[in-house]
């Protein structure tokens, strides 16, 4: 699937990234005992090759997302193409195929009330094999971390 190992170096490098993606490529070599260009390259292997991603995670309210919301999906048909065209959504943040009472657990962020509506009634429940939408509407992001470390 990918030509990138998951080594030990591989493992500290994700795990440092996790708790600061701004740390500077010297930074991490000097942490790991590396070469500062033998980090670059293992980092690059690792975006590369889908393993990682380093991103800025923002809390939707100061950017006027003011109604998040997860939604519990029943479906009839292909669970992997309803999970392709639910996740086209620009508002759809997240998407997972699931085992339990939900065949799909989907993320939508949107500005307000209204919007939330709109995304649920024209877009997610119109999705063809779209039986039922359980909504569960957020009321405070009580945490939220992606620090998990590595195996």
């Amino acid at each position: 699937m990918t030509d990138v190992t998951l080594d030990e170096t591989n493992k500290l490098i994700i795990e440092h990234l996790q708790r600061d993606g701004r740390m500077s490529y010297a930074t991490l070599a000097k942490t790991i005992g590396l070469s500062e260009a033998a980090v670059r390259q293992r980092v690059q292997r690792l975006l590369d090759n889908g393993l990682m991603q380093i991103v800025a995670v923002t809390d939707p309210l100061t950017l006027g997302f003011a109604r998040q919301a997860m939604v519990g999906l029943k479906v009839n048909g292909d669970l992997r193409a309803i999970a392709d065209r639910i996740a086209e959504i620009p508002e759809v943040d997240y998407v997972v195929i699931c085992a339990g009472r939900y065949d799909l657990l989907v993320e939508l962020v949107c500005t307000d009330d209204e919007h939330l509506l709109d995304m649920l009634n024209e877009k997610v429940r119109a999705v063809e094999g779209v039986t039922e939408a359980d909504t569960f509407m957020y009321l405070r992001l009580a945490k939220q971390t992606y620090a998990w470390g590595t195996r």
